[in-house]
């Protein structure tokens, strides 16, 4: 009987509490040599902490780690580093003014007063890139990569100091499908090589095509350690969210009105290229109107232009009949538009302010948030966010909690809460679901779907094709800025928008 291998990672009754909130509740799991280990949960459920824990970012409250048998303490990336584990954040921690070569070795001290020879480094660099089946060039700048080839430095980075343990966090939520079909095959290439791979993520497609096992975390628990062989997608939706999800979207025959948006031959450019070239579409009230496409083909340039975040450089939007081309956010705002960021961070809400504040936002110099004095009327400000909390199930301890304490999916509901409370004519939707697990995807496309039964027109961006044939009544797909067919969906005709979105016509 061939002995069980010793696993590469333990972590044994590992606890971590954060002020009112217990984010890893005696958790232990082991990770394999050479496996993919899939850490699936809820946004919030506490995958991401416990990994930092093992990384050295965060310490733990009680609990064991042990490497290869041994147990350890790490209490920083450099100590995990040592131990050979290594980690790619969600968000890269990359210098764009410097090369791939200069990043991979940044922080590194093999090195004494002497000049570094940067061809040596960049030749090994290559080698490891080689070995492992990644493409990347070591003497180009960061600023100059895509999000992918970004992605694949920051694993180079991790193999070139010798890591054996590789921590993947929602490694592919800013990938094109292409993008993560190449980070995949990354994935097994490394784990024939001996690696092990810990792959957090709420994906579940991703799940079972790319995992051995898989640990599924919720509030804070360890639910259950699955084999991929053994379990199924309703089964991993079902441990994650305690609830039976469904992965189909009830949408009844649409009743379409009158057009509510209407654009007409508009170009997006700067000084260095075309974004949007040339394109004509109309929405609808009561219909979803899907643009489809790999994204940075000009689609959140389309959504940033025809919500006032960007200026044309030609061509007309009408809204409701009325030429808003040019017009102010909060004009748009208060003729019926809402709109859902791609970016909610950045574009969509104030992660410094609390919940009660983003929610009004964009009404906070009107009544009743503001008297006819111009003091804000604090009662109704804190009525109308304790209201929006319980109609769209805002998990949150209070209504003045901050935005940066509140998991990705209960940032977006906040953005959802105070666009669609505000009964929009038109609601542009981009990237609604990105990043977001099962239940809170869920969740939106209810939202999406009622506010088109109600008489909505949406126009809704998104590169997750399962997404825009799921909701979407007309689908157009864009390419290098230009519409390069718009057909009804009858959920027929996948083949077709993969070849558009490749940039292949149908003539």
């Amino acid at each position: 009987m061939t002995p069980s291998p010793i696993p590469r990672l333990e972590v044994k009754n590992i606890t971590k509490r954060f002020p009112g909130v217990l984010a890893n509740d005696n958790i232990s799991l082991s990770i394999l040599p050479g496996e993919i280990h899939a850490l699936l949960g809820e946004n919030g459920a506490g995958k991401t902490t416990l990994m930092n824990i093992v990384y050295g970012l965060v310490h733990r409250d009680s609990g064991e780690i042990l490497i290869n048998g041994m147990p350890v303490n790490i209490r920083s990336p450099r100590e995990a580093i040592q131990h050979r584990v290594g980690m790619v954040h969600q968000h890269f921690m990359l210098v764009p003014t410097l090369t791939v070569a200069e990043n991979v070795i940044l922080g590194m001290r093999p090195f004494t007063h002497h000049l570094l020879d940067m061809r040596e480094i960049e030749q090994d660099i290559l080698k490891i890139a080689e070995k492992y089946g990644l493409q990347i060039k070591p003497s180009e700048l960061i600023s100059r990569l895509s999000v992918g080839e970004q992605q694949r430095v920051e694993i180079v980075k991790a193999l070139y100091r010798g890591v054996d343990l590789l921590i993947l966090d929602e490694p592919t939520a800013v990938l094109t499908p292409q993008e993560t079909t190449e980070l995949f095959k990354t994935i097994r290439s490394l784990t024939k090589q001996g690696l092990s791979i810990i792959f957090i993520t709420h994906k579940l497609n991703e799940v079972m095509e790319v995992a051995d096992r898989i640990s599924v975390l919720r509030d804070g628990k360890l639910i259950a350690t699955k084999s991929v062989q053994e379990t199924d997608k309703d089964e991993l939706a079902f441990l994650m969210v305690d609830r039976c999800i469904s992965f189909t979207v009830e949408k009844p025959e649409m009743k379409r009105g009158e057009p509510v948006l209407v654009v007409k031959d508009l170009t997006v450019s700067d000084k260095f290229r075309t974004q949007v070239d040339h394109i004509s579409f109309h929405v609808c009230s009561g219909e979803i109107l899907g643009i489809a496409g790999v994204d940075g083909n000009g689609q959140n340039e389309l959504a940033l232009s025809l919500s006032g975040l960007l200026r044309p450089s030609s061509g007309k939007i009408l809204l409701n009949g009325k030429d808003v081309t040019h017009e102010s956010v909060r004009k748009l705002n208060r003729v019926g538009l809402g709109h859902i960021p791609a970016d909610r961070q950045n574009l969509g809400l104030v992660m410094d302010f609390t919940v009660a504040e983003n929610l009004i936002l964009q009404r906070y110099y009107c009544s009743p948030f503001t008297t006819t004095l111009g003091f804000f009327d604090l009662a109704q400000i804190q009525e109308n966010a304790q209201r929006l909390v319980r109609e769209y199930d805002i998990r949150t301890r209070t209504t003045q909690t901050k935005l940066n304490h509140l998991s990705g999916g209960n940032q977006q509901k906040v953005i959802l809460a105070r666009e669609i409370d505000q009964k929009p004519k038109l609601l542009i939707a981009v990237q609604p679901t990105r990043g977001l697990d099962c239940g809170a995807t869920e969740y939106i496309h209810q939202i999406l779907v009622e506010q088109r039964n109600a008489g909505a027109a949406i126009l809704l961006v998104s590169t997750e094709l399962d997404e825009i044939l799921a909701l979407s009544d007309r689908i157009c797909v864009m390419y290098e800025g230009k519409i390069m067919g718009e057909l009804l969906n009858t959920g027929e005709d996948i083949l077709r928008i993969g070849r558009l979105m490749a940039g292949v016509t149908d003539s």
